[in-house]
């Protein structure tokens, strides 16, 4: 059977007749060093899933990461979070994906930072923080019965952990950015459910005059607010000490 190493760059490696948009793809151009951690980091991946040393290879993954450019330093908190996973650190691993979820946001890549979130809230279903920041990469996606249904569990954990007034306040300002009449109703159901009737009638006002005065014109605009209000509310949830 042939290294795994070969195996990998033949998967990555461009051929001829390769499009020119998979060619500079950043796989197809990150260089020989930038490939070289890259395989270093699978090498420690299975090291460590295999029984080999996790702190060690968890030191490493940061390391990597430190020098990783922007776009590409997510793969490796989500590695380390698999490494921990599989070692049974479930905490650690819980950190490790919300450092990749924050990473990718920065860098501005709502869909890899979907399906880690998705990891996340199947690993820790009452991971609210994730929670709202997958509802807001769907309103940032315009997927609205997805974004629907993010609200629903959103609403349900918020409610378990007593955490309704955070999670008005949340839900009151992704309707006042959106303007899909779909979202807006189920928002205003939410927050009647959280126990925020005051919000709520403010909602329905929008609904009946239009929308609100607030939301933005166009998509690409939604997009920018949606995904800055993610960061914003992210970032504040883990101030106040939400683990996911």
């Amino acid at each position: 059977m042939a290294p795994l190493s070969i195996v990998l760059m033949g998967a990555i490696a461009p051929k001829a007749g390769t499009p020119h948009f998979l060619r500079s793809s950043p796989f197809c151009t990150m260089g020989a060093p930038l490939i070289n951690r890259w395989f270093e980091s699978i090498r420690l991946f299975f090291t460590v899933t295999a029984g080999g040393g996790l702190e060690k290879a968890l030191k490493d993954l940061e390391t990597q990461a430190k020098q990783a450019s922007p776009g590409t330093r997510w793969v490796l908190f989500n590695r380390a979070g698999d490494a921990s996973l599989r070692a049974g650190d479930r905490l650690r691993a819980l950190r490790y994906f919300g450092r990749a979820i924050d990473t990718l946001l920065e860098d501005d890549q709502p869909e890899p930072a979907r399906a880690v979130a998705k990891k996340v809230i199947r690993l820790h279903p009452e991971a609210i923080r994730t929670l709202c920041t997958l509802t807001w990469l769907d309103l940032a996606s315009q997927k609205t019965d997805l974004a629907l249904e993010s609200l629903g569990e959103y609403v349900k954990v918020a409610q378990e952990g007593q955490k309704e007034k955070m999670a008005c306040g949340h839900i009151r300002e992704m309707a006042r950015l959106v303007s899909d009449e779909q979202f807006r109703d189920g928002a205003a159901m939410a927050l009647e459910e959280l126990g925020c009737p005051v919000d709520a009638d403010v909602v329905k006002g929008w609904r009946e005059s239009g929308g609100s005065p607030d939301a933005p014109e166009n998509a690409e605009e939604l997009y920018r607010l949606c995904m800055k209000a993610a960061i914003g509310s992210n970032e504040k949830m883990k101030a106040k000490g939400a683990l996911a």
